[in-house]
């Protein structure tokens, strides 16, 4: 046994003591804006359907659809995989999956559009009887099981703006009443505000929900929202400030994800049509900004969508499948988890580009989470940080379908508590397990 060193110090305790009290109040702001991940199952896209055209077939039609177009287009995992230049030893596996998403879950996260199209009394009948059918469709989770329900659904109403403001107050309202009519608010409720430019227009809507949590005794804060980025003033604000950071903290808590809507920003900004897309420069500049405001608080980002439709001729629908799988891979890499999708023909490859990112890295994050976890070493020094996007990662897997919890475990060693505490750290943590 070695000699015991000898240790030293020279500042009083009471040094110590003084700036702790001088950075309480940091302390408590760095717990309030950056809690971290809420460590939630997040969908891995959206849906969004008008919502005169919604009805208690439309999850199950999506599904169907999009088998259909598999059926006609790629009938088995070699088809598919030469569209999509899927690996040889990926492509039986992520087609199987494909279709037994599809046949399962087919939509994860269900958003009922009253943004555009019609108001007045045709809105309001509308909006009741979404309410009414999305409380069927929760009740009892035998829908959930048959995949004709959605785990994640809600609307999106018309915006804050003077023009719409009052229609969509009364068609979240409307909404939000149907529902605790039918039953109460379902779990998997999602709201979201689109084309929000001033961080007031996100207060203003923090005062509705708090209205309409006072008006029914609901708990406060029951009621979030997501908040649609679809504006440059979103992005950058008159003073030169990130505007999407402060509407962050106008929301009180009750903000969920930061979305990024492709055709209305890019056309902000004077993109022409043939150019909007969600790889353009100016798309990524604004994902980018939104990222960084989001990282810490628990607010996901959400990527946009692609408006080329896989329809028509097969040699159409695979150009429309490569495009689509690209720009879902080229967003699981920037971290966007999460995109929105405009037709049934899109779910095969958005189900194909997520599985296939999960797959093709597995073996090597549960292996350096392994090592990481049993202090085991290997061609990599991970740090903790590193080992909470490992869990993470793995996390996101099982959620949406891609792994098989079985195969996490026996590679890992880990439960699903296991990863979840590696995921989402306390605060402290990370920088105190790497001194």
């Amino acid at each position: 046994m070695g000699q015991q060193e000898k240790v030293s110090t020279s500042l009083a305790g009471t040094v110590s003591e003084g700036i702790s009290a001088s950075l309480a109040a940091v302390d408590a702001e760095l717990n309030r804006r950056y809690p971290g991940d809420p460590g939630t199952r997040q969908p891995v896209h959206t849906v969004y359907v008008p919502g005169n055209l919604f009805d208690a077939g439309t999850v199950r039609s999506w599904g169907d659809r999009a088998l259909a177009a598999l059926d006609e287009h790629a009938p088995d995992a070699a088809s598919f995989a030469a569209v999509l230049g899927l690996p040889d030893d990926l492509a039986e596996d992520v087609y199987g999956r494909v279709r037994t998403k599809l046949e399962r879950e087919p939509i994860e996260d269900l958003r009922i559009d009253f943004e555009d199209g019609y108001g007045g009394d045709d809105e309001d009948r509308d909006a009741a009887r979404a309410a009414r059918l999305v409380s069927e469709a929760y009740a009892g989770g035998a829908s959930r099981a048959a995949g004709t329900a959605a785990p994640y659904t809600g609307i999106r109403m018309k915006c804050m703006e003077a023009a719409v403001r009052d229609r969509g107050i009364r068609t979240t309202d409307v909404f939000l009443t149907g529902l605790l009519e039918h039953g109460g608010l379902p779990e998997g409720l999602v709201l979201t505000l689109p084309k929000v430019t001033y961080p007031e227009q996100v207060t203003a809507f923090v005062r509705l929900l708090e209205a309409f949590e006072k008006a029914h005794g609901l708990d406060a804060g029951r009621l979030g929202f997501e908040i649609q980025i679809e504006t440059s003033q979103a992005i950058l604000a008159a003073d030169g400030t990130a505007a999407v950071a402060r509407m962050i903290g106008a929301a009180e808590g009750r903000a969920t994800g930061l979305h990024y809507g492709t055709f209305d920003y890019s056309a902000c900004l004077g993109v022409s049509a043939a150019h909007q897309a969600s790889d353009h420069p100016a798309a990524d500049h604004a994902k980018a900004i939104m990222q960084v405001a989001a990282a810490g608080t628990g607010v996901r980002v959400s990527d946009g969508s692609t408006n080329v439709l896989p329809v028509g001729p097969t040699a159409h629908v695979h150009e429309a499948w490569r495009l689509h799988y690209g720009l879902t891979r080229r967003a699981l890499a920037r971290a966007y988890y999460q995109g929105w999708d405009m037709h049934p023909g899109h779910i095969p490859t958005r189900y194909a580009a997520v599985f296939a990112f999960y797959r093709e890295g597995f073996e090597a994050a549960a292996k350096r989470l392994s090592a990481y976890a049993n202090h085991a070493g290997g061609d990599v020094m991970d740090e903790p940080a590193t080992a909470k996007a490992l869990s993470s990662y793995l996390l996101r897997g099982i959620d949406c379908g891609a792994l098989d919890t079985t195969e996490v475990d026996a590679l890992t060693g880990m439960t699903r508590a296991d990863l979840d505490r590696f995921a989402a750290p306390r605060r402290g943590d990370l920088t105190a397990s790497a001194e």
